[in-house]
C-alpha cells in the first residue's frame, strides 16, 4: 500500500493535501520506451485530510514517487533525493506552474501496478503527462528543461556546488568510523558552509531566493542534525550562527516542512545501513520533526 500527497487542483483554489490509498487495483494506461520509459498513473482512490493554505492555479498534474517510511511504509521516507526533488517540484506548485502530487511507495511491498510499470526501480521517479523518468541525473535535467519554472530554480554557481558537494560522504563516514578525526571533517565542512552564508548575507546560499542548491543542502543539514546527535552525539556547534540562521529560514518554508521525514524515519535509514534492530512496536510512537533551533535569531 501507498500514499501520496497532491498540491494544487487546477482551478486555483485552495484546496487539500489529499491521501491517496493504492490496493494495487490501478491498471497502467500506457507504457512507452523512448529516452526514459513512460507510464500513466494507475486510477486511485482520494481522501482529504486537511487545507493547505496555497493557492495552486496550474493545469498540468505532475506525479512523482518516493521511497516511503521504513518503519510503517506509508508517511515520508528519509531519501534524500526523494526530498531534494520534492521540494524543487513544491517551490514551482507554489509559483502555480504544475500541480504536484507526490505518492510513498513501500518497497518492501510495492503495490502490483507499480512493479508492473516499474519492475525493480527505486524512487524517486518523476512522471510528467504519462512520462516515466528514472533516474536522478534525468529527472534534474527534466525538471530544469521542460517543467515551467524549473530554469529559474537550477543556478548557475561554481563555487556553491563547489562548496556543498560530499558534505553527506563526511555525515557517513563519520556515523561508521566515530573518530574525532571524522566528527572534525564534518565540522570543518559545516564551517565553510557557515563562513559563506556570512559572507554573502543572505538568506540562501546564493541569495535571498531558494534554489536548487538549497533543496539539496537542507535535506542532507536534517540528516546531520538528527542522525548525527542519535548516533554518535554530534551537534552543529551554536557559534556557526550563519549556518543556523539559514536552517531557520529553512524550517519557515512548507516546502521543505511538508518534504521532510520525521525523526524516526532518519534514525532508521541509518540503523538498517548498519544492520542494527528497529526498536520493538516502533511504528505505533507518534512522529518527531526537529525542526527548532538552540540560538536567538533576530531577523
Amino acid at each position: 500500500m501507498t500514499s501520496s500527497y497532491i498540491i494544487g487542483n487546477g482551478n486555483g483554489n485552495d484546496i487539500g493535501v489529499i491521501i491517496i490509498d493504492l490496493n494495487g487495483t490501478g491498471n497502467a494506461v500506457n507504457r512507452d520506451h523512448d529516452d526514459d520509459v513512460a507510464a500513466a498513473a494507475p486510477s486511485v482512490l482520494r481522501r482529504q485530510l486537511h487545507t493547505c493554505s496555497a493557492k495552486l492555479g496550474a493545469s498540468v498534474c505532475h506525479c512523482m514517487h518516493m521511497h516511503a517510511s521504513t518503519i510503517d511504509g506509508r508517511r515520508k521516507g528519509a531519501c534524500l533525493f526523494c526530498q531534494e526533488y520534492f521540494m524543487d517540484l513544491y517551490l514551482l506548485a507554489e509559483l502555480k506552474t504544475i500541480s504536484l502530487k507526490v505518492t510513498t511507495v513501500d518497497m518492501q511491498k510495492p503495490p502490483p501496478d507499480f512493479r508492473t510499470n516499474f519492475e525493480a526501480t527505486h524512487p524517486p521517479i518523476l512522471i510528467d503527462n504519462g512520462l516515466a523518468i528514472l533516474e536522478n541525473e534525468k529527472i534534474e535535467r527534466h525538471i530544469m528543461k521542460n517543467i515551467p519554472g524549473g530554469y529559474n530554480l537550477f543556478v548557475q554557481d561554481k563555487e556553491v556546488a563547489t562548496l556543498i558537494e560530499n558534505l553527506y560522504v563526511k555525515l557517513k563516514l563519520m556515523l561508521v568510523k566515530k573518530d574525532d578525526a571524522k566528527n572534525n571533517a564534518l565540522l570543518s565542512h559545516l564551517k565553510k558552509i557557515n563562513d559563506h552564508l556570512a559572507n554573502r548575507n543572505t538568506r540562501f546560499l546564493t541569495g535571498d531566493t531558494m534554489c536548487c542548491f538549497d533543496c539539496e543542502l537542507m535535506p542532507r543539514l536534517q540528516h546531520i542534525r538528527v542522525a548525527g546527535k542519535y548516533f554518535v552525539d554530534f551537534e552543529i556547534p551554536t557559534h556557526l550562527t550563519a549556518l543556523w540562521r539559514y536552517m531557520y529560514h529553512m524550517y519557515q518554508l512548507d516546502a521543505f516542512t511538508q518534504s521532510c521525514p520525521a525523526d524516526q524515519d532518519i534514525i532508521n535509514h541509518y540503523k538498517l545501513q548498519q544492520s542494527l534492530k528497529m526498536k520493538k512496536h516502533e511504528e505505533l510512537e507518534t512522529p518527531t520533526f526537529t525542526t527548532s533551533i538552540p540560538i536567538d535569531i533576530s531577523e
